[in-house]
């Protein structure tokens, strides 16, 4: 049985729809990336799956139950983590722990076990007398997914984790929850960030409330046609432009690099490069590279440049 199941999910604010025919199957003990860019709809899909706000249209089910009418059951066996977790800056680590404890109705006689198994696993234990306002934003994270799991849930919801991080404590955030997938949870995480959802088993590329593409990240990146050249590039925009006049349908800009799609018809690396130096730029040495899925998502959006 699938974990969480939506079927044309959908909600509209006002006349604006902000998710529409979401269709998705997750599985139990799987890591799934919903992944786009502020707006897309990537919070209220998260919402409407913990039972927090109610679907426009469609159905959903999570762990079996409806969120529209098994609400409350669903979030006893959920834990939830929103962009803005609500952790206590007056109180220490552990008594943020604790207070979530008491809401989820946590025994007592579990709890001095388990609070010592998160505070390891999140290598938070030298730091559990502090207050959560003098913790750095990584370990704030880390405290929030601590407080999210002090019930044992079966299904973790993630709204951007790492949204502000530094890479540093990114790297270290999703170490934790590899381990939590070994341990069986189900995890759906929800980031800006196209690299990391190379880090999940599947991903949805999610724009303007719509899904453009689900699959594994290596079949996402095969659903873009023709090879991929990479040139390094002082002025990227400009070089962007000139291979879009140039015909080329999927350029994007990333830094000091361009990304193209080669089309057939003759067309060569080292022939970009040449195009690029005729029209009086410095490129560098053309290249072939694997696609991202930066290049399959600015190709599914028509976007031009990459963060």
């Amino acid at each position: 049985m699938d974990v969480i199941e939506t079927r044309d999910l959908g909600r509209i604010f006002g006349e604006s729809p902000a998710v529409e025919g979401l269709t998705l199957n997750i599985g139990r003990g799987e890591i799934f990336g919903l992944v786009g860019p502020d707006g897309a709809g990537k919070t209220t899909t998260m919402r409407m799956l913990t039972a927090i706000l109610t679907p426009t249209s469609g159905e959903a089910r999570v762990l079996g139950l409806d969120v529209r009418t098994e609400g409350e059951a669903i979030k006893d066996r959920i834990g939830y983590m929103s962009q803005r977790f609500g952790l206590y800056p007056d109180l220490t680590v552990e008594e943020n722990i604790v207070f979530y404890a008491d809401l989820y109705g946590v025994p007592r006689k579990e709890r001095p076990a388990r609070m010592t198994e998160l505070l390891g696993f999140s290598n938070l234990t030298p730091f559990r007398r502090r207050a959560a306002a003098n913790l750095s934003g990584g370990m704030k994270q880390k405290l929030g997914l601590a407080c999210a799991l002090i019930h044992t849930p079966e299904v973790l919801f993630l709204d951007e984790p790492t949204n502000g991080v530094d890479p540093v404590s990114r790297r270290d955030f999703w170490r934790i929850l590899y381990r939590l997938l070994r341990d069986g949870v189900t995890i759906f995480v929800s980031t800006a960030y196209l690299d990391e959802a190379e880090r999940c088993g599947r991903v949805a590329l999610m724009d303007k409330g719509r899904v453009l593409a689900c699959d594994t990240p290596q079949g996402v990146k095969g659903l873009l046609e023709g090879t991929m050249v990479e040139i390094p590039c002082g002025d990227s925009r400009r070089a962007a432009a000139r291979l879009r006049e140039a015909g080329l349908a999927h350029v994007a800009a990333f830094g000091d690099r361009v990304h193209a799609a080669l089309p057939g018809g003759g067309a060569t690396p080292s022939s970009l490069a040449a195009l690029l130096r005729d029209a009086g730029l410095s490129p560098g040495e053309a290249r072939v590279v694997e696609p991202s899925l930066e290049d399959v998502f600015m190709a599914a959006v028509g976007g031009e440049e990459a963060p």
